[in-house]
């Protein structure tokens, strides 16, 4: 096998459809050298000389699959990203939500996809320094991803500088463990308060096991979709919003242009869209 594996046209599009079947993201002949690179990563690990042989096993073998999935997965993110969405979180959406809710009862908030587990945490460490009421409702976070690697890495909770960039030492002190090897490992009790699972956000029957969400952060995930996968993961994302729950996009994506079941709200902090409280 050559180190620089060169697909035909027709190979290309072929395993661009199975991506795009399998995740929702659209690739083309623009990301050739992307595609080409880690489609030769796993040649190589597999031993398998060539694309038609290769893709062959693939359709049957489903760890293999994941494992593709995973290497085409796009992971960047970091502690407190959009940080004017947590803000909102904690002054607006959370204190409209518990206007029919009683103390201790359960609040849930999705991050997915969640990469490695940043996100999720930073919910956490938000609504601990920033939501006095926290103690007072069961706050449920789970986070959520395609990609299986990352889940692993988010369960378990060591993260670099650049993940830590945005806090602050107080709150790098507070939440996190000693320095080791250049990084450092989120405290026990915030381990425990996220759930990380696998979820596919164009594969809607495997995502109603998640129930639904009071809260849902999906930013940054749509870009990658074309229009009619957009359409689905925003009837699927709408699915899992409790009525009168709440959706965070990334600064760049709007609902507003993918789907009209969603109400627009404008809050101090963030514009988000809202499953209407009316709808079941």
């Amino acid at each position: 096998m050559s180190e620089n594996l060169l697909l035909s046209a027709a190979e290309l599009q072929r395993l661009c459809a199975f991506l795009y079947r399998e995740t929702g993201m659209l690739f083309g002949e623009s990301k050739r050298y992307y595609i080409e690179r880690r489609l030769t990563d796993r040649l190589a690990a597999t031993g398998t000389r060539d694309f038609a042989t290769y893709f062959g096993w693939l359709r049957s073998d489903a760890e293999e699959r994941e494992t593709l999935i995973n290497a085409f997965t796009v992971n960047e993110t970091y502690f407190y990203r959009e940080e004017h969405q947590l803000a909102c979180l904690s002054r607006s959406l959370l204190p409209d939500l518990i206007t029919t809710r009683r103390p201790g009862d359960r609040i849930r908030i999705w991050s997915a996809p969640c990469s490695t587990g940043e996100e999720a945490y930073s919910i956490a460490i938000w609504l601990l320094e920033n939501w006095r009421l926290v103690d007072a409702y069961n706050i449920e976070i789970v986070g959520s991803d395609i990609d299986t690697r990352v889940l692993e890495a988010a369960r378990e909770g060591l993260f670099g500088e650049r993940a830590l960039s945005r806090l602050s030492p107080q709150l790098i002190e507070t939440y996190f463990g000693p320095l080791r090897r250049h990084r450092r490992e989120i405290i026990h009790d915030l381990k425990e308060s996220v759930a990380f699972t696998q979820a596919n956000l164009v594969d809607g029957p495997s995502l109603a096991a998640h129930g639904t969400f009071d809260v849902v952060f999906c930013r940054n995930m749509l870009i990658y979709f074309d229009d009619e996968s957009r359409v689905v993961a925003a009837r699927n994302l709408y699915d899992r919003l409790a009525p009168g729950g709440y959706l965070c996009l990334g600064h760049t994506e709007s609902m507003s242009r993918i789907s009209d079941r969603f109400a627009v709200r404008r809050f101090e902090d963030a514009i988000v869209f809202q499953r209407p409280k009316g709808n079941q």
